[in-house]
Order: structure tokens, then C-alpha cells, then sequence
């Protein structure tokens, strides 16, 4: 079984995902320190108790994930006590010497690996332009072999793809030509979207505001869930990384109904 060490890793994560290009919400790269060399990667969306225990299940020497341990307040600072939860993760991995890779902006940004790369090539959209704050957004449109020409035929397909229910608001029956996406919270983007001249919006979550905004504006809102859109990611990125190096990966898909 070939091995490398926890910083050739984390320099490889790096120079692939270039978190020194995002202003984020939490620290990109190695949230944890495990032990020196590494074998097995497992990657996952969250950090969550249940994806750890299965990495020790599995052997693992690194969890790979989009959503880490550690976050910035509205203060600027990490999150405060390690009690709870934190604790409880933290200690598992602890114990069991696992390092935890996490990438947040960076990960859904990755133009052939990312989130919304990977959710594009998934739904057959192919992306020709980027928008939003620092370019996260994906605009573009069908791929030859795409079948959808309108709005609900479009929710239908990434409900069929994603394998979960929908959410669609505005226009159901609205020609789509201009379709843009960006995975997780990014409801926010919606406004941009439009601005760029998207006929639908597809992204994880919708709160109270799209809704309104969706039919006032006659542009479809597709939400598809926050976790559905983001499973796709880490996988390809750490499959990549984990193929260069020759370790073993597995990517352990913890269900989330959001």
C-alpha cells in the first residue's frame, strides 16, 4: 500500500484547489492534525460525527470535506468553546490520529473538480460564464445530449438526477435557454443570476425573499437541497489527489435531508 505524508497532501489539496485566492468563512486545508503518513482517504460533504466514525470504520488516515470543524463568527474570530459537538468530533479524531482536510469557496469553485463543476457536468449543463461574488456562479446551458426545454422540465430532471424533491417557484412552463447554478446556501445569488441573464436558477436552499423575487421577476428558482448539490465535490477532488499519490479513497456519502 503506497503512503505519503500529511503535508505533501496538503500542499497537492493546495496547489489544486488555491484557497489563497477566496475570502472565506473558515480556514481551507488541514483543520486537524492526524498522523504523519497516510494511506486511506475518505472523503464526505461534513465533518459530521456519523462520516468520522465511518472513517475509523474504514481505516482512514485523512477525512477530505467540503464543510469542516471550524467557522468564522461575525466577529472575525473561529467559533469559541470546544465543548458539545466540537468536542465530541474533535476527540474522535483525536484519538484515533485522523487528519481533516476541509475547502470550503474553493471546493465550489474548482473549474473542472468543484461542486458546481461537477453538479453542471451531472445535470448536463455546460458552463460558459461565471457571475456572483468572486465568480462562484456558473451560468451556461444545455449539453448536446440534454432533453429539458422548459423550466419544469428542467426541476424534473435534476429531482430524477438528484435523486430527492425540489423546490420550483416562479414560471413553470417558461422556455430556458440561459440556466444558472451554484451549489449549497447560495440563494443569495438569485439577483445576480437574473442580472446575468439566466432564464432559471438552480442552487441547494431557497429562504423567503426568492420566492417573491422569482415570480416578480418570471425566472425560475430551483431549489435542489443544500447537501444534494455539494455531494459531488469532494470525491473528484480527493479521488484526484489520492490516484497521484496511489492511496486508497472511498467517498462515504452521509444522508442529509436539508
Amino acid at each position: 500500500m503506497n503512503t505519503t505524508t500529511r503535508q505533501d497532501l496538503l500542499r497537492a489539496f493546495d496547489a489544486l484547489l488555491q484557497p489563497g485566492r477566496f475570502k472565506d468563512y473558515g480556514p481551507n486545508g488541514l483543520q486537524v492534525e492526524g498522523g504523519m503518513k497516510v494511506s486511506r482517504i475518505v472523503s464526505g460533504v461534513t465533518a459530521s460525527q456519523a462520516l468520522i466514525e465511518a472513517a475509523i470504520e474504514a481505516r482512514a488516515d485523512a477525512i477530505f470535506v467540503h464543510h469542516g470543524l471550524f467557522w468564522r463568527s461575525q466577529d472575525g474570530c473561529n467559533i469559541g468553546p470546544v465543548a458539545g459537538w466540537l468536542k465530541q468530533r474533535l476527540a474522535l479524531l483525536l484519538a484515533h490520529d485522523i487528519n481533516l482536510f476541509a475547502y470550503h469557496l474553493p471546493l465550489d469553485a474548482h473549474p473542472e473538480l468543484g461542486n458546481n463543476a461537477q453538479l453542471g457536468l451531472r445535470l448536463g449543463l455546460q458552463a460558459s460564464a461565471h457571475f456572483g461574488a468572486q465568480d462562484l456562479g456558473f451560468l451556461g446551458g444545455r449539453t448536446d445530449g440534454a432533453s429539458f426545454a422548459t423550466s419544469r422540465a428542467l426541476a424534473q430532471h435534476v429531482e430524477k438526477t438528484l435523486m430527492r424533491p425540489v423546490v420550483l417557484v416562479g414560471p413553470v412552463d417558461k422556455a430556458v435557454e440561459r440556466i444558472a447554478w451554484c451549489s449549497g446556501g447560495a440563494q443569495g445569488y438569485f439577483e445576480a443570476a437574473i442580472a446575468a441573464g439566466a432564464d432559471a436558477f438552480i442552487t441547494g436552499e431557497i429562504s423567503e425573499p426568492q420566492a417573491h423575487v422569482a415570480r416578480e421577476m418570471g425566472v425560475a428558482f430551483i431549489g435542489c437541497g443544500h447537501h444534494a448539490s455539494e455531494r459531488y465535490g469532494a470525491p473528484a477532488v480527493a479521488g484526484r489527489i489520492a490516484a497521484q499519490f496511489g492511496l486508497e479513497h472511498t467517498f462515504i456519502d452521509i444522508d442529509n435531508p436539508a
